[in-house]
C-alpha cells in the first residue's frame, strides 16, 4: 500500500512539473506577449523576456533554461558584431485555422537583425506559446 501511495505521490508531481500554468485567453493577447518579448530582446532583458514567456510555455523548465544561457551568451555576442539595437519590427502573422499562429519580428541593429518567431497552439483552454526561436537569418523573410 505504501509502494501505491509512493508511486501516485510521484505521479501527481511529475505531472504537475508539465502542467500548463497560464493561457493566453485571444489573439490580441498573443500579440501583447509577442511585442513585449521583442522589446525586451531589443533591450537585452533576455531573462526578462524568457520569463514573460514561460507561464504559457509548457517547455520543461531545464530546457527553458538551457534555451535561456545559450541565448544570452549568442545574443551578446552578436551584439558586439552588429551594433545597438535600433528598434523593433513586426514582419508577418501566419496562421493556420484557428488553432496556430505564427508571428515573426525583427530586433533590428546598427548593421543587421535578428529574427525572432513566436508560434503559438490554441487548445481547449486557450492560447499557448507552442515554440520560440530567434536567429540572424532573417534574409529568408524576403
Amino acid at each position: 500500500m505504501k509502494r501505491f501511495f509512493l508511486s501516485l505521490f510521484v505521479f501527481v508531481v511529475g505531472l504537475s512539473a508539465f502542467a500548463q500554468d497560464d493561457y493566453l485567453k485571444d489573439i490580441p493577447e498573443t500579440e501583447a506577449m509577442s511585442k513585449k518579448v521583442a522589446e525586451l530582446f531589443r533591450q537585452n532583458k533576455i531573462n526578462q523576456a524568457f520569463d514573460a514567456l514561460s507561464p504559457y510555455w509548457p517547455l520543461p523548465d531545464k530546457e527553458k533554461e538551457s534555451m535561456e544561457e545559450k541565448t544570452i551568451k549568442y545574443v551578446n555576442m552578436l551584439a558586439d558584431r552588429i551594433g545597438s539595437p535600433i528598434g523593433i519590427l513586426k514582419v508577418k502573422t501566419e496562421t493556420i485555422g484557428d488553432v496556430a499562429i505564427r508571428e515573426t519580428y525583427l530586433v533590428r541593429y546598427e548593421v543587421s537583425a535578428i529574427r525572432l518567431k513566436f508560434i503559438y497552439y490554441k487548445n481547449e483552454d486557450g492560447w499557448i506559446v507552442n515554440g520560440f526561436k530567434w536567429d540572424d537569418t532573417f534574409s529568408e523573410e524576403f
